[in-house]
């Protein structure tokens, strides 16, 4: 039996939560969530309680089992408290400004770098070089984080980029000169 997936997952009194055979729903005051519960999973709701049940024993739903029962209570966190990702950006004259719905991002290019905010998270720049990501689904926000961080990756060198808040970034020596 899966350790992970045999603990209960408590509701919060301001989520509703509906589960048929193929999915479940998630809603609370920060969105709405929908997961599909694969086949030889079962998902039980009992007095603000959800109890994750495999069908079998197969590899397979070993495998679901603890995920799904996983995924349930990050969605949970998501609707009621939301996600959230924060990015610093480094280098000299590396700036992002929010313009409406668009971020735009100044990196060391010849252009600026413009990046179209979703609809389904929310992005904030409180100073010019820090980012946060917000969102319910704690996939969608980890998938626009790293976006973001992919615009201008952080090089070994000088440490310049685009990186998660304190995130360690191996630094490599530079040329050296022998007289």
């Amino acid at each position: 039996m899966s350790r992970i997936g045999k603990i209960p997952v408590s509701v919060p009194k301001d989520v509703k939560v509906k589960v048929d055979a193929i999915n479940a729903h998630v809603e609370g005051p920060k969105g709405k969530l929908d997961l599909a519960i694969p086949h030889g999973i079962k998902v039980e709701v009992k007095d603000d309680k959800l109890n994750v049940i495999r069908l079998s024993d197969n590899k397979q739903n070993r495998a679901n089992h603890g995920t799904i029962r996983a995924r349930l209570v990050r969605m949970i966190q998501g609707v009621s408290k939301g996600h959230k990702k924060d990015l610093e950006i480094q280098g000299i004259g590396f700036r992002a400004q929010l313009q409406g719905k668009k971020v735009l991002f100044n990196l060391g290019l010849s252009h600026p770098v413009e990046f179209e905010v979703p609809e389904d998270v929310k992005i904030s720049v409180p100073t010019q070089t820090s980012i946060s990501v917000e969102g319910a689904d704690i996939v969608r926000v980890g998938q626009i984080a790293a976006r973001l961080k992919a615009l201008k990756p952080v090089e070994p060198y000088k440490g310049k980029g685009i990186r998660y808040v304190g995130q360690f970034v191996r630094r490599k020596q530079g040329k050296s000169v022998s007289k």
